[in-house]
């Protein structure tokens, strides 16, 4: 599809020059890189050359070449749950362990898959330390999942849990803004969305990191949300239809003040914690001078 630029000679660059930039530009890059999309070629390879082996050779080369496509399956999924676990301060371990799995359905295709070239089934030490090898390999070359929770010292688990749920809500809520927006086919909005979504994403943070913060936020990461995607999946609607600039111009407004007011309740929350601070370090001064210790 024909992807329409932006720029300061295109007919709407006044616009463009005149509209506030976006305070920070998030890039989002897949974490599954090319070694991982590259655990999905043996399972083909291994297809290949036990279709003409026999009945035996090719039903053990089809349950190895299974089992080696589950393990690429899972190391992506396991490298994208680590990359989130990396990005947040505060997060529990993955609950199921992708990448350990992974290592260990990938040895168990690989001694599937030396099985299917043996040209007698009494031989099992080959395909074992064929299989054990193919694990311990995989596993030193993509590593293991994180096994332990961060940040969560001395935090409430209960009240981290409603956090989470929260927060996954919000993120679902944000990634459907931007698959709605991608329908309207406009570089203006599209950016003005990103700056709104990356002020948005502090304010998850923010909760993220101090949970006391949740009832102040909870307003703002679910009603006013779901009413910023209700409001832009209409506007794609109606811009891919007619391309009414008048639309858009009120849909980038809304996002403006919507940007304001979410950037407003992070600074506050920030503030009512550097306050509990203060609050905190003057009854550990008062009570210190109470036991005789003079702090200069």
């Amino acid at each position: 599809m024909a992807r329409r630029f932006g720029g300061k000679y295109s007919p709407d660059g006044a616009a463009q020059a005149g509209a506030r930039p976006s305070p920070k530009a998030r890039v989002t890059v897949d974490p599954v890189g090319g070694r991982a999309n590259l655990m999905f070629v043996p399972p083909v390879v291994l297809i290949a050359t036990t279709l003409g082996g026999g009945a035996a050779s090719l039903a053990l080369g089809l349950t190895g070449a299974g089992a080696l496509a589950l393990g690429a399956w899972l190391l992506r999924e396991g490298l994208r749950a680590e990359a989130a676990y990396a990005e947040r301060k505060v997060a529990h371990r993955p609950a199921l362990p992708r990448k350990i799995l992974a290592g260990v359905v990938t040895g168990v295709g690989t001694a599937l898959a030396v099985a299917a070239h043996q040209s007698g089934l009494s031989e099992v030490m080959a395909p074992v330390l064929f299989g054990l090898c193919g694990g311990a390999l995989h596993v030193a070359a993509f590593g293991i999942d994180p096994l332990r929770s961060k940040g969560m010292e001395g935090i409430d688990t209960f009240q981290q849990d409603r956090v989470a749920r929260v927060v996954d809500e919000a993120e679902k809520t944000l990634a459907e803004m931007s698959d709605a927006i991608a329908r309207a086919n406009d570089r203006r909005a599209e950016s003005r969305l990103a700056g709104f979504q990356e002020t948005a994403r502090t304010l998850i943070r923010t909760v993220e990191e101090d949970p006391r913060d949740l009832t102040a936020a909870r307003k703002y990461l679910s009603v006013y949300l779901r009413g910023a995607r209700d409001a832009t999946v209409k506007f794609a609607d109606i811009y891919a239809r007619t391309g009414d600039a008048d639309a858009r111009d009120d849909y980038l407004a809304l996002l403006e003040d919507l940007e304001r007011n979410f950037a407003a309740r992070t600074e506050k929350s920030l503030l009512d914690d550097r306050s509990d601070l203060t609050v905190e370090i003057d009854v550990l001064r008062e009570r210190l001078s109470r036991e005789g210790v003079r702090l200069k």
